[in-house]
């Protein structure tokens, strides 16, 4: 009897499968945080300018639009975190049977890495709970009014803007490695190109971390109202 295997299914199953899945998702993940990054910015040139770039989000394609990109993200994170999961255990699992010192400084490696993707993916969930759906009905009332001032108010606490900044720094020590991770597996990656691939993933990583911690401390320091 003939089994007839999934295309899809052989190709997840594969470490290079989920390897391309990562780095697939990585860079529409990473080129969201460069879109996303510069709209945010927009709360610099004024009130009225950022509220009109969140009335432009949430009403392209007649309101849809918005709710197509959340669910892609969504799609996105999943794939990227279950696929980096699973390889890192695949991995684990290889090295299990070399027992030396670059062993141990791997693993020890690899268990930061988890706790900063859970504090990255923690914030995630909160920053969604915080400024997207916004559970602080007082922030609910601002948006009403304006996101700018909605954004104004959801940064006047420090502990809401020192979390940040920690998400903030993990997440751009993530993409310092990340963003040449996915020029390798997409094979763009070379000798002579590897220098100037590592050079730029540091500096695109650097300019997303103060872009975006620039935020959180304007306001918290007035200099944003």
């Amino acid at each position: 009897m003939k089994v007839i295997t999934c295309p899809l299914c052989s190709f997840w199953e594969s470490s290079i499968g989920k390897k391309i899945v990562v780095a697939l998702t990585g860079l529409f993940l990473t080129l969201f945080l460069a879109g996303h990054l510069t709209g945010n910015l927009l709360i610099f040139v004024g009130a009225k300018a950022f509220d009109a770039y969140a009335e432009f989000l949430h009403h392209m394609l007649h309101g849809v639009g918005i709710w197509l990109f959340r669910a892609s993200m969504l799609v996105a994170i999943g794939l990227h975190v279950v696929a980096t999961v699973q390889l890192t255990r695949e991995n684990r699992a290889a090295r299990q049977q070399y027992e030396c010192k670059a062993t141990v400084q791997a693993s020890r490696s690899s268990r930061i890495m988890i706790w900063s993707g859970l504090t990255v993916l923690a914030f995630i969930v909160f920053h969604i709970l915080h400024l997207t759906v916004r559970i602080d009905p007082v922030l609910a009332e601002a948006a009403k009014v304006s996101p700018h001032a909605m954004a104004v108010l959801g940064f006047q606490s420090w502990l809401v803007v020192l979390f940040y900044l920690i998400a903030m720094t993990l997440l751009c020590s993530h993409l310092s490695h990340g963003v040449g991770s996915i020029f390798q597996t997409l094979g763009f990656r070379t000798k002579k190109t590897g220098r100037t691939i590592d050079l730029l993933s540091k500096a695109y990583a650097l300019v997303i971390w103060l872009g975006f911690i620039s935020i959180p401390l304007a306001i918290a320091f007035g200099l944003v109202k």
